[in-house]
């Protein structure tokens, strides 16, 4: 049974933290004939959805230049966390709409999700995240409700203290990727050397 979504989706992808242990800029991490940002943001975009990328002012230029069809923000101080980012998201998304939509949260540095997870998550009902062996991971989905408690946070409160996804069980073997050290570049590497072929990881 097709099921009927009526709330609006709308789409974060969260490209403005710190770079340090990794010595490269995440988003600008090379993936394909892109980069990391342009990689994910055209997945996204295949699913009808037009993310706004909220990112910070050393690489605004270039991530602009990566994701061209994007709405890319600022965030003026990436030092209040990934909260604070999410929060710049919303507000800009809040200015185009009546602020009652869904909302699906990409962490630029946790890419290694599935296109068949990513389609479980647009038609989600309800604020949910896969999960594999027993822990959480990306991207989150966050119905209208969830959307406002972010809207009415602190913006130093995680997000996992603001709300609490259902977990689905998925098999995307690489789902706890984290771009976070060089050693994760090789894996970053791997994971599109083995789905590039693959309808399933956004070809």
């Amino acid at each position: 049974m097709q099921i009927v979504i009526d709330t609006k989706l709308e789409c974060v992808i969260l490209a403005a933290g710190s770079s340090k242990r990794l010595g490269q800029e995440k988003a600008l991490v090379s993936m394909g004939s892109g980069s990391l940002i342009s990689w994910i943001s055209r997945r996204v975009k295949k699913k009808g959805m037009s993310p706004v990328i909220v990112t910070k002012s050393e690489i605004f230029d270039e991530v602009c230049r990566e994701s061209p069809d994007c709405k890319v923000i600022l965030n003026p101080d990436p030092s209040r966390g990934r909260t604070g980012s999410l929060q710049e998201g919303i507000s800009a998304l809040d200015i185009d709409s009546d602020m009652d939509y869904r909302m699906l949260v990409i962490p630029v540095d946790r890419p290694g999700f599935s296109d068949s997870t990513l389609d479980l998550l647009v038609e989600s009902k309800n604020s949910c995240c896969p999960m594999q062996n027993g822990k959480g991971g990306h991207p989150i989905l966050l119905i209208s409700e969830d959307v406002q408690r972010v809207r009415e946070a602190s913006e130093d409160t995680p997000l996992r203290d603001i709300v609490k996804p259902q977990r689905f069980e998925v098999e995307d073997s690489f789902l706890h990727l984290n771009i976070d050290t060089p050693s994760d570049i090789e894996l970053l590497e791997e994971m599109h050397s083995n789905y590039q072929d693959n309808s399933d990881f956004g070809g």
